[in-house]
């Protein structure tokens, strides 16, 4: 996600965010006054958003201050005026307790905001960093303008106030929200990254004028959505300003697809990642702590395997263990010049294509917008949209917050960084919900009544979609265990007992681009719906937009005999030899067109793939049911778990 969240609570302000924060992630120095430190730092004044700056006496785009952050957000929710507020009331002859009260916002707490990190995706800022003025201040738009637009969306969508006995009563905030924006421009690691810190008040006054709290958990809950909706907006501003598009690239092998400006070379992406290369190394050591671990009785204390929950929990360790101090900041300007060199001398890439980025990007897009015509066909997207996040949810339960998060993600995968119709993203989660989901909700409390908390399933069986193979148990193996004595000197296992390999749980979303595949096969051919069988599922320009990487399969070992039948076990989820060509490239620019006889040939691969899913899935089936050891070799290992992206994948590559 480009869009991360985090709570701020009263003592964390003093700590954290008026020493570093409000300075670009600098160290503030001493009784050094906010703004001189920022000019110091040199990194922008903060700025006040929101809809709800009328009602405290604030003005959207006016300098925020110390004191009124410190009131705000350290004083547990007083009014960025309280101090004068205060002396006000004292000079009018109030009780010391009573002017304190005034200048309260309802009552105090701990939370008092969100801090919300907004930051474009890699090519964006890259094109940003490396490119001209003209190319930064449009980008710097295009940034701000998706940051109000994901705000107005969460005012008037997401953010309720609780109140009552145990928070019975929740209401939108009438006059909106109050956040500060705070602008950085570079990583920890000192390569550029420009991202805003948003951060939201957790106070919202109440039609009768009352003051209230934020229900923060709702702002957890469309984090994605948020996400999402930014991606999609800053893309659109960006591609529109400055004649570009979008291409799906992928990152890692098993996820979904990442949103990038089409022509940017990988190799600058790669150059920008020292960060992530460190905290992937790191999550590798983790990872193999997690799944050698034992207790007192030599048993293991975790699963044999790295769930998805157990690697994000691992991964946030391994940022926190591998976050470096941040570096002396400087002038704008200054690092853009630094960041130029250092991307001429060591990212790989050619000086002619750094100094004409911009130009590589429109050439690229032009290349795009030939061959693929964007076509939003809102009865095809409801069904890409219900089956991806059946499969991706555990269990086949959703909510609406999840329809739209994958809506937003469909039209930006068709719309290439196109605009979109305003409202688009709600028409097909309301054509998903009404054609597709069913409402399988029992409400117990008042929440559960509520549109947003609905609670929904497929119309459809598992049984009807591609089974995902479950990787058999392992059996114990000396070589696969962690060393008997526990003051043996810390390595990696493939430095004292042969390679190792990580065992991993399977990613759903290879199986999910199959299921939509699946169900649009089936809902074409069984139906009788003229919505459904009409001209939905005879678009070819939107199977061309929307056509992700992970669809096509990977180059065979020996193209000789590439037409024999695919062996047992093999990782390869499709045969679609005649997209093969397809994969030779890594980017859409360079992709071939597909033709109504190539899209013939994908829908024959679809029902051959489901018939060769589900035949593995009942083998292993029985397998379990008998309760029989199967061995793990290394070519069972290869097939069940994804390598990892990058230079790190896992004991494979030396590590």
């Amino acid at each position: 996600m480009t869009v991360d969240i985090r709570v701020i609570r009263a003592g964390q302000m003093y700590r954290y965010y008026l020493r570093q924060t409000v300075v670009g992630d600098g160290r503030r120095p001493a009784r050094t006054p906010l703004r001189a430190a920022q000019e110091q730092a040199g990194v922008p004044a903060g700025r006040w958003m929101g809809r709800g700056l009328a009602a405290l006496g604030l003005a959207p785009g006016e300098e925020v201050t110390e004191a009124q952050l410190r009131n705000l957000f350290g004083e547990r929710g007083r009014h960025p005026y309280a101090d004068r507020i205060e002396a006000d009331r004292l000079a009018k002859g109030d009780s010391p307790k009573k002017a304190f009260k005034a200048g309260a916002l309802g009552r105090r707490v701990m939370v008092t905001g969100v801090d919300f990190v907004f930051r474009p995706q890699p090519t964006i800022y890259l094109l940003w960093a490396l490119g001209d003025e003209e190319t930064r201040r449009v980008i710097e738009a295009a940034h701000e303008r998706a940051i109000e637009r994901v705000l107005e969306w969460i005012e008037d969508e997401v953010a309720v106030i609780r109140y009552g006995k145990d928070g019975i009563y929740r209401v939108r905030p009438p006059g909106g929200l109050v956040a500060a924006r705070f602008r950085h421009y570079e990583a920890r690691s000192g390569m550029p990254l420009l991202h805003d810190h948003l951060l939201l008040s957790a106070k919202g006054q109440r039609l009768d004028g009352k003051w209230g709290s934020i229900h923060t958990l709702a702002l957890h809950e469309n984090t994605v959505a948020a996400s999402a909706l930014y991606n999609e907006l800053v893309a659109a501003e960006v591609c529109d300003a400055l004649g570009l598009a979008t291409e799906p690239r992928t990152v890692t092998p098993g996820r979904r697809p990442v949103m990038e400006i089409a022509g940017v070379p990988h190799e600058l992406i790669r150059w920008t990642s020292r960060r992530s290369d460190q905290i992937a190394a790191c999550l590798e050591d983790l990872e193999h702590e997690y799944v050698t671990a034992v207790d007192d009785d030599g048993e293991l204390k975790f699963l044999p395997v790295v769930s998805e929950q157990a690697r994000a929990k691992l991964n946030r360790i391994a940022a926190r263990k591998t976050r470096p101090p941040k570096q002396k900041t400087q002038p704008l300007a200054q690092l853009r010049k630094e960041w130029k060199e250092s991307a001429i001398r060591t990212s790989g890439v050619a000086v002619d294509i750094i100094n004409s980025l911009l130009e590589y990007a429109r050439a690229a897009a032009a290349a795009i917008r030939a061959r693929v015509a964007a076509v939003v066909d809102v009865a095809l997207a409801a069904v890409d949209v219900t089956a991806t996040v059946f499969v991706m949810n555990d269990g086949g339960r959703f909510h609406r917050r999840h329809l739209l998060a994958e809506a937003r993600r469909h039209l930006a995968l068709v719309l290439r960084g196109r605009r979109r119709d305003p409202g688009l993203d709600d028409q097909i989660v309301a054509a998903a919900i009404s054609t597709h989901c069913l409402d399988i909700s029992e409400p117990k409390t008042v929440r559960g009544l509520e549109a947003g908390y609905r609670l929904y399933t497929a119309r459809w069986a598992l049984s009807d979609l591609p089974a995902r193979r479950r990787p058999p148990t392992p059996a114990p193996d000396p070589d696969r265990r962690p060393p008997a004595d526990p003051d043996a000197p810390p390595g990696r296992p493939d430095q004292r007992a042969g390679k190792w390999e990580i065992p991993r749980v399977q990613l759903n979303y290879d199986r999910a681009v199959l299921a939509r595949a699946v169900v649009r096969e089936k809902l074409r051919t069984t139906t009788t719906t003229t919505a459904v069988r009409g001209r939905a599922y005879d678009v070819v320009a939107h199977q061309q937009a929307a056509m992700p990487e992970q669809l096509l399969a990977p180059q065979p070992a020996d193209p000789e005999h590439d037409d024999q039948e695919q062996e047992p076990g093999r990782r390869e989820a499709m045969d679609l030899t005649a997209l093969r060509a397809l994969r030779e490239s890594r980017t859409d620019v360079e992709a071939l067109d597909l033709t109504a006889e190539r899209l013939r040939h994908l829908g024959e691969a679809f029902t051959a793939a489901a018939d060769r899913a589900r035949t593995t899935m009942n083998r292993y089936a029985r397998r379990d049911d008998a309760d029989t050891t199967h061995p793990v070799h290394e070519d069972d290992q290869q097939a069940h778990h994804p390598q990892q992206p990058g230079p790190h994948r896992g004991r494979e590559a030396g590590h």
